[in-house]
């Protein structure tokens, strides 16, 4: 008894941080200024009303046109997700992160389909402007991932933003979401933005090493 009573306690306090105010900034705002977080994004409107909202960044010492490529290229059977591959496959995703660009997926345009593995919903292109923003929604309408790519002085900011309401989303769904899920997306989603900095900056040196 003293046991089970230690391990609901434990439960309980480890719910408690992560539905604490801090964790949860971090957990759905990582890397993210507050202004990134706040601004609005193309893609928004395609699921307004979202249940769940993430905002994440990163800095990336390259241009959009070394960035690019990689995030067109994304996807399952195509360039992967450049995060935990064996994760992402324990769910049947067929995510193998390419460390090249690869050609035949470089031409994505609005109205492409880019399947979810073999049982997930599919991804529908939604805005697929060049260099600057890429939209995707779920066929079921539950998901909106939308990437924009800002220049400044020292390079690119990358935003990822993710907009969810899952089916008869409520309290129950979103605390679970709170305590399990923000956490869990964070640990791959930051090794996904990670990836895409290690490539796109490896890219960038690449093109600068090239005689004019």
């Amino acid at each position: 008894m003293r046991v089970l009573t230690a391990i609901a306690a434990g439960g309980l306090a480890a719910a408690g941080l992560a539905l604490s105010p801090p964790a949860r900034r971090r957990y759905l705002n990582w890397g993210a200024t507050p202004q990134e977080v706040a601004g609005q994004m193309p893609g928004d409107d395609l699921l307004p009303e979202a249940a769940l909202l993430s905002t994440r960044a990163i800095m990336i010492n390259a241009q959009p046109s070394a960035v690019w490529p990689w995030l067109v290229q994304m996807g399952s059977g195509r360039g992967g997700a450049y995060t935990y591959d064996w994760i992402e496959n324990l769910f049947g995703l067929d995510m193998h992160s390419a460390d090249e660009i690869l050609p035949q997926f470089q031409h994505l345009a609005v109205g492409d389909v880019l399947p979810l593995g073999s049982t997930g919903p599919n991804m529908r292109v939604e805005i697929c402007r060049p260099q600057h923003t890429l939209a995707i929604r779920s066929t079921d309408g539950a998901w909106v991932w939308i990437f924009e790519l800002r220049p400044d002085q020292h390079g690119t900011r990358l935003i990822s933003r993710n907009r969810i309401s899952p089916p008869g989303a409520g309290r129950v769904t979103r605390m679970l979401y709170d305590v399990l899920m923000s956490p869990g997306s964070l640990v791959m989603e930051r090794r996904m933005l990670r990836g895409i900095k290690q490539r796109g900056e490896r890219l960038q040196r690449s093109a600068d090493a090239v005689p004019a």
